[in-house]
């Protein structure tokens, strides 16, 4: 009898709610998720990589997926080789500053009041052309809960983030799974992070930014195929050193 998969631990976006996670976790069916969701007023990574801590099962085998923003969270908590963690996947996601050549905003968006974007354009950025009315359905219910003020303080935590120096710390199996689409973190965030860790292993899923969401099919097979390639971790074992 096959064993069960890892319980998988789901680390949102940018917006934290974890709303966005309902496509896949639909998608994943009999497979355990928890999903975490980062209150509003958590902006930096230290802060969010904190609250997510407390929040890692115990005594069962795990794997962490950090999505877009939460990518650096994901490797802060690997690095820690956690009791149990069996493999960490990155989402349309980066080590550092996906944008390096964006820097020059940083100090005209600290002064800057909170700005709420043109939900026309966080659609066309996120979920591509021709997304299904339900998604963005979805994404309009969970703006609400997205305050501007959040968005602005996890903008600039991308800006300054580096978690490059964490990847060599990390004793267990890393996917990056990205967007061929993806028009906020180029093919460059996972050649950055494949520089810093040769045992990388990366799947491309054909679509927008948020993936998850328009393609949870095609990235639970590439899940699928990872995960089935993980070595055996016995529950409450502690992390590969």
């Amino acid at each position: 009898m096959a064993a069960p998969r890892p319980l998988l631990v789901l680390l949102p976006g940018m917006d934290g709610t974890g709303r966005m996670f309902e496509p896949f976790v639909q998608a994943l069916g009999d497979w355990e998720a928890q999903v975490v969701r980062y209150p509003p007023e958590l902006t930096a990574y230290a802060d969010c990589t904190a609250f997510a801590r407390q929040q890692l099962p115990s005594g069962r085998p795990f794997l962490l997926l950090g999505e877009s923003f939460s990518g650096p969270v994901a490797l802060a908590l690997a690095a820690e080789r956690p009791e149990g963690l069996a493999g960490v996947i990155l989402v349309s996601s980066f080590a550092r500053n996906p944008r390096p050549e964006w820097l020059w905003l940083r100090p005209l968006l600290r002064l800057l009041p909170p700005l709420q974007l043109p939900r026309p354009l966080l659609r066309r950025l996120l979920l591509g052309k021709g997304a299904p009315p339900a998604l963005v359905q979805l994404t309009t219910a969970m703006l609400p809960h997205f305050p501007t003020a959040a968005m602005k303080g996890r903008t600039l935590a991308v800006a300054a983030v580096d978690a490059t120096d964490l990847l060599g710390r990390i004793a267990v199996p890393l996917l990056a799974l990205r967007a061929d689409r993806d028009r906020l973190v180029p093919w460059a965030a996972t050649a950055c992070i494949r520089a810093h860790r040769a045992q990388l292993d990366i799947a491309t899923v054909r679509g927008p930014h948020w993936i998850l969401q328009t393609r949870p099919e095609a990235c639970l097979k590439a899940i699928r195929t990872f995960v089935d390639l993980l070595p055996p971790t016995a529950p409450g074992a502690p992390g590969p050193t």
